[in-house]
C-alpha cells in the first residue's frame, strides 16, 4: 500500500477501525481542529476518541482522547503524530480501571518502490492501573506486546496484504481451483469472512439484540473465557486451524471429520486463509466458514455456520451482507514470558521485553480466548438461566476436549 493510501486510513476513523480490528474497539473523530491543505490530509488536525483492547474479558479497554496531527516531512514522506488530550470531566466518564495517558507517539511513512511503504512506528504510555492486572497477562503487558508498536505493526501489514488479496482478480495457486468461479465471487467470500471475524470480535456482552440485515433475527448469547497452556501460540494455532484435528475440540461436530472444500489465501503466511469446511456423515446442507489470521503478535480461527445456499450467493458474487453469521472462535497470543522464566517457576521477577517473545519465538506458553455464540429463541423473549447455563457447559466442555487432545489436562 502506498504513503498518500496509509495517511488517509490514518484520518479516516472508519477505516482505522477496519484495518485495526482487532486493537481498536472503537474510534471516533470528535472535531477537525484544523483541516489539511488544498483539500488533502496534510497539517490535518483533529481530535478523536478511541478504545484499544486486548481480546480477552481478562483486560479492560484503554480508553484515550487525544490529538492526531499529519504533516508531509518531504516529498513521499509523512508524520502522524498523537498525542493524549484531557477533556473537563474525562475522569468520571471513564469506567475503565486502567487509566492511560498517550504521550508523543506516531508514525513515519516513507513511499517505496513499487506502491509498497516502509513505517516506522513508536508507542509511548503512562499507565496507572486502578486495579491490579490479571495474572494471565501481567507479562505480556509489561513486555508492551499488548499495547505496543510491534502489536501495530503487525497487524498493519497483515491487513495490508489482506487488503491487496482482496484487489487481485486472479486466483492464488493456493487457492482450491474451481470452486469459487470468479473474482467477484471471491471477493464476496472475503468480504463475507471479514464481517463474520469483526462480529466475533464485538462479543463483549452477556447477550445483544440483533435485528439488522446479516445478523440473526433472535436473542444472541454470548460468552468468552481465557485459558492459559503450555505450548506455543504457533501450535496452538496450527491445531486450531487444521480440519483434520477440528473432530478433537469442536464438540458440535460429534467428532466426525471435516472437509475442506473451498480455500482462499489472502496473505503471504499460509496460516492466513478462509476456508469452507464440510462435516462428513451430517447435515450436508450445512456448512462451516472459517478465517484464520496470524502475525507476529498473534493469531485469531473465526468459524461460523453457513447454510449451503447462502454460501453459493457469496460465491456467485452477490452481495453478502444480508447472509445470517452467528461465529464463534478462538485468539491466541504468546503468553509474554521466555522458557527460563517458567523453568524458574514463574513471573513475579519482572516481564521480559525481549522481541522473541513473539508468536513465532520462544514464548513459555499461550493465552487462548474461546468465544462462543448462541441462538436463544424469538426476539422477544428474555434470556434465561438456563440458556446461560447451556453457553457455559458449551465452553466448558470445548476447554476439556483442547486440553485432552493438547495433553495438558493438568494446566
Amino acid at each position: 500500500m502506498n504513503g498518500l493510501a496509509l495517511v488517509d486510513l490514518f484520518m479516516d476513523t472508519s477505516k482505522w477501525m477496519e484495518f485495526f480490528p482487532t486493537i481498536v474497539s472503537r474510534a471516533i473523530t470528535i472535531e477537525v481542529v484544523s483541516s489539511g491543505i488544498l483539500g488533502s490530509q496534510i497539517g490535518t488536525l483533529q481530535l478523536m476518541y478511541e478504545e484499544l483492547q486486548v481480546l480477552s474479558p481478562l483486560v479492560p479497554t484503554r480508553q484515550i482522547y487525544f490529538l492526531r496531527f499529519c504533516q508531509q516531512i518531504e516529498q513521499g514522506s509523512w508524520a502522524i503524530v498523537d498525542v493524549s488530550y484531557d477533556l473537563p470531566h474525562q475522569e468520571s466518564q471513564f469506567a475503565s480501571s486502567c487509566k492511560a495517558h498517550r504521550l508523543p507517539s506516531g508514525c513515519l511513512i516513507q513511499d517505496m518502490p513499487n506502491g509498497y511503504s516502509k513505517v516506522t512506528w513508536v508507542e509511548n504510555w503512562e499507565i496507572e492501573d486502578r486495579a491490579p492486572i490479571h495474572r494471565l497477562y501481567r507479562d505480556l503487558i509489561h513486555s508492551g506486546l499488548a499495547f505496543g508498536a510491534e502489536r501495530w505493526l503487525s497487524t498493519l501489514q497483515r491487513i495490508c496484504e489482506r487488503f491487496a488479496c482482496l484487489m487481485v482478480t486472479g486466483n492464488s495457486t493456493r487457492d482450491i481451483g474451481g470452486v469459487i468461479p470468479s473474482p467477484e465471487g471471491k471477493r464476496s467470500m472475503m468480504k463475507l469472512a471479514q464481517r463474520m471475524g469483526q462480529t466475533s470480535l464485538k462479543c463483549e456482552q452477556h447477550f445483544i439484540r440483533a435485528p439488522d440485515p446479516g445478523q440473526p433475527n433472535a436473542v444472541v448469547l454470548g460468552a468468552a473465557t481465557t485459558i492459559w497452556l503450555p505450548i506455543s501460540a504457533q501450535n496452538i494455532f496450527n491445531f486450531f486451524r487444521d480440519e483434520r484435528t477440528r473432530p478433537q475440540w469442536d464438540v458440535l461436530s460429534n467428532q466426525n471429520p471435516v472437509q475442506e472444500v473451498a480455500h482462499i489465501a489472502n496473505g503471504a503466511h499460509p496460516g492466513n486463509c478462509i476456508s469452507v469446511l464440510r462435516a462428513l456423515n451430517t447435515n450436508q446442507n450445512m456448512l462451516i466458514l472459517q478465517e484464520s489470521c496470524i502475525d507476529k503478535s498473534g493469531s485469531l480461527v473465526v468459524y461460523g455456520p453457513v447454510d449451503l445456499q447462502s454460501i453459493n450467493i457469496a460465491m456467485s458474487g452477490a452481495d453478502p451482507s444480508c447472509i445470517a453469521l452467528l461465529p464463534s472462535g478462538f485468539t491466541i497470543s504468546p503468553d509474554g514470558r521466555q522458557q527460563d522464566q517458567l523453568q524458574a517457576g514463574g513471573s513475579d521477577q519482572g516481564a521480559s521485553t525481549s522481541s522473541s517473545i513473539g508468536i513465532g519465538g520462544s514464548s513459555a506458553g499461550s493465552l487462548i480466548t474461546i468465544v462462543f455464540q448462541i441462538l436463544v429463541s424469538s426476539p422477544s423473549a428474555k434470556m434465561s438461566q438456563e440458556s446461560v447455563t447451556t453457553v457455559n457447559n458449551l465452553i466448558g466442555n470445548t476447554v476439556h476436549q483442547i486440553k485432552a487432545a493438547l495433553n495438558c489436562t493438568t494446566s
